[in-house]
């Protein structure tokens, strides 16, 4: 039940990110990326950290303050950056098809490192659901502008980072706990966020926000950010980091359902190819044949 619970939780959290893309495009008309960074982890620090304290969840050792830190700014700074830039250059359907290797890094760098093992039906299930990814972005794939593979690669430098945060991040939410690990990364992210910002005059917009800008920042920093990543940290201390990477394949069929819903994008039969690709795979990767279950059964 832990292992399936951790699935479910990845899967929502990437679907809830996947719902996130719609409120990052309203709100990049009216402020830069940085500050739209600085808005969602630092409106999701707030949230988490009344909930932690009165929760009264272990917070992380002294120990491991330093790894804390550290991963806060790869994965809630160095990754939005890198995520941000990459759209400068290249699509938004080849942007989610690159931070859709992420569970393929997972699996290379996983097994490098001897954090979870290689296995067949990990490898089979992520092919599937990466070409799943594919087949819903078929459409947009061919329309790139020049130079987009330098868009392409500081996407797959931006799932790198999500690769080793999920690795690394793992042993030490085990020792605290997913609320309360979040919430510190979190806080250093936001920080360099917000630093960046200031430095920039990213806020300076802010003044002419209205209730709409208002009401999509709160979302990012409730939705996107507290929540998705509460998930995220729930679903790593739960099951192995590929089985949580897997699940970022949700991401763009999401996106494409909520771009459907309040932009009028047109829906085509290639998502709902797609979308039973990426189920398949998820199911496949994060299942054991039927003679590995009866051999754990036996043991």
């Amino acid at each position: 039940m832990g292992e399936i619970s951790g699935v479910l939780a990845a899967v929502l959290s990437s679907g809830l990110g996947g719902t996130s893309i719609g409120a990052t495009r309203y709100l990049v008309s009216a402020i830069d990326p940085l500050a739209i960074g600085s808005f969602r982890f630092g409106i999701g620090f707030l949230l988490l950290l009344p909930l932690t304290l009165l929760r009264g969840d272990r917070w992380p050792g002294r120990g491991d303050w330093g790894a804390a830190i550290g991963l806060g700014i790869l994965f809630f700074a160095l990754f939005p950056i890198l995520f941000n830039a990459s759209l400068i250059f290249t699509t938004a359907a080849r942007g989610a098809l690159a931070l859709s290797t992420l569970p393929l890094l997972s699996l290379v760098i996983g097994a490098a490192l001897g954090a979870e093992a290689l296995t067949w039906r990990k490898s089979v299930g992520v092919v599937i659901a990466t070409s799943g990814v594919a087949v819903v972005l078929l459409s947009d794939l061919t329309s790139a502008p020049s130079g987009a593979w330098r868009g392409d690669l500081l996407m797959m430098a931006a799932a790198l980072c999500m690769a080793l945060y999920g690795i690394w991040s793992k042993p030490l939410i085990r020792r605290s706990s997913p609320i309360a690990f979040t919430t510190m990364s979190m806080a250093a992210g936001a920080a360099c966020l917000i630093l960046l910002s200031y430095i920039r005059g990213s806020f300076a917009p802010v003044a002419g926000f209205g209730a709409p800008q208002w009401g999509a920042a709160f979302y990012l920093g409730a939705f996107g950010a507290a929540v998705t990543f509460y998930l995220w940290a729930l679903a790593l201390e739960r099951t192995t980091p590929t089985r949580v990477a897997i699940s970022v394949t949700v991401n763009p069929i999401t996106a494409s359902l909520v771009g459907a819903w309040l932009l009028n994008e047109p829906l085509r039969w290639n998502l709902a190819a797609g979308i039973v690709a990426v189920f398949a795979g998820i199911r496949i990767a994060t299942t054991t044949g039927g003679r590995a279950a009866t051999a754990s059964q036996q043991a």
